[in-house]
C-alpha cells in the first residue's frame, strides 16, 4: 500500500511538471525597431504566464531589446529604484541609470517625455511650509497625447488614506472612465491603442500605450512615517495621494524631450551632479505646460501632425498584431502552445 501511494505521489508530480510545461507561455517580440522583433522567447519555468492574480507573483516579461532575447521574471508594479522611474518628491532614474530630482512647483504640469508622435506630462502637486525655499512636491497625475487622443490619469485627493478605497481616475478624450475594480480588469480604447489593466483590485494598474509605452503606476500617500522622516509638515486634510510609476519605452526618436524622456538621447549628458546625495536638475521653465493635457512647453516636439512624425522617423514598413491577445504590457503577445 505504501509503495502504491508513493507511485501516485511521484505520477501526480510528473503530471503537474508537464502540466506547467505545456501551459507555459511564450513572449512574441511584435515591438518594432527591437532587436528581437518577430522572436518567440520561452518563459521560464518559474514565472510561466505574463499575468498573475496575486500581485506578489512574479511574471514571464521578456525585454525585447536585450541582443540575447531572453525572458526573465519580473514584478508587475513599478521598481523605484530601477531605469525610467519616477516617484517619491519626485525622484528619477534616466534611461541613462543616473538618479536626479525634479522639483517643479506645486499645481502646474510639465513636460515628462516628448517626442514627435508621443507626449506625457506630469502634474505636480505639494506645499511648502513657512520658512522652505521651495515646495515638496509629487506627481499627482499624468497626461498622455497619442493617435489624435488625450488620455490622463489623477489620484483623487484625500484627506486620509484608505486602502480598500480606489483612489485611481482615469479620462480619455475629455470624458471620464470606469475600469471595473477587479484584479487583471482590463479596459481598451476604441482602436485598441491605450490599454489599461489593474494589477490589483485597486490603485496599481498597467498602462500601454501601443507601441510606444508601457507605464506601471501605483498610488500612494504620504505616509506619517515619510512625515517624520523628511519633515514635510503634510497638512491634515491631505494626505498628498501620489504616483509611483515606471516608464519603459520603444521606438523613441533621437529627438526626444522632456525631464525624463531626454535621457533616452543617445548623445544625452545628464547635468545631475555624480557624487552629490540630492542631485537636483532644474528648467522649471524650459518644461512647462499649460495644462496636462498640453504640449506647449519650450522643449516639447510632439505633433499631431503625420506628415511632421515621418519626416522625423525612418519609414519602415511592419506587420503590428493585436494587442488584445494578451500583451505583456506593450512588449510582446502571449502564445499558448
Amino acid at each position: 500500500m505504501e509503495i502504491s501511494k508513493t507511485l501516485l505521489l511521484v505520477i501526480s508530480l510528473v503530471a503537474a511538471t508537464c502540466f506547467l510545461h505545456a501551459k507555459a507561455a511564450e513572449v512574441y517580440c511584435g515591438t518594432p525597431y527591437t532587436r528581437c522583433y518577430r522572436k518567440y522567447i520561452q518563459c521560464p519555468e518559474e514565472c510561466p504566464s505574463t499575468t498573475a492574480m496575486n500581485s506578489n507573483n512574479k511574471v514571464c516579461y521578456a525585454d525585447c531589446d536585450r541582443p540575447t532575447c531572453r525572458s526573465q521574471c519580473r514584478m508587475r508594479k513599478p521598481n523605484c529604484n530601477g531605469p525610467g522611474s519616477a516617484c517619491y518628491d519626485p525622484r528619477f532614474i534616466g534611461g541613462d541609470g543616473i538618479v536626479f530630482y525634479f522639483h517643479g512647483k506645486s499645481n502646474e504640469e510639465f513636460s515628462l517625455v516628448s517626442d514627435s508622435d508621443l507626449q506625457i506630462n506630469g502634474r505636480f502637486i505639494g506645499h511648502r511650509p513657512a520658512g522652505r525655499a521651495r515646495d515638496f512636491t509629487w506627481i499627482q497625475a499624468l497626461g498622455f497625447l497619442f493617435n489624435s487622443h488625450k488620455f490622463s490619469l489623477e489620484a483623487a485627493k484625500t484627506a486620509t488614506w484608505d486602502n480598500e478605497i480606489d483612489h485611481l481616475k482615469f479620462t480619455f478624450d475629455g470624458q471620464d472612465l470606469s475600469v471595473p475594480e477587479e484584479t487583471l480588469s482590463t479596459w481598451y480604447s476604441p482602436n485598441k491603442d491605450i490599454k489599461i489593466e489593474r494589477v490589483t483590485m485597486r490603485n496599481s494598474v498597467i498602462v500601454t500605450i501601443k507601441d510606444k509605452a508601457e507605464i506601471m503606476i501605483n498610488v500612494v500617500p504620504v505616509t506619517k512615517e515619510d512625515d517624520r522622516t523628511h519633515n514635510y509638515k503634510v497638512p491634515s486634510d491631505d494626505c498628498f495621494a501620489h504616483l509611483e510609476a515606471q516608464f519603459r519605452f520603444f521606438n523613441l526618436s533621437p529627438n526626444v524631450d522632456g525631464i525624463l524622456g531626454r535621457t533616452y538621447k543617445p548623445d544625452f549628458q545628464n547635468p545631475a551632479k555624480p557624487g552629490v546625495a540630492m542631485p537636483v536638475v532644474g528648467g522649471e521653465e524650459s518644461f512647462k505646460t499649460s495644462s496636462l493635457l498640453s504640449n506647449d512647453c519650450k522643449t516639447c516636439v510632439f505633433s499631431e501632425s503625420q506628415a511632421e512624425i515621418d519626416s522625423v522617423k525612418s519609414e519602415i514598413e511592419y506587420a503590428t498584431l493585436d494587442c488584445t491577445r494578451g500583451a505583456s504590457a506593450g512588449y510582446g503577445i502571449v502564445c499558448r502552445k
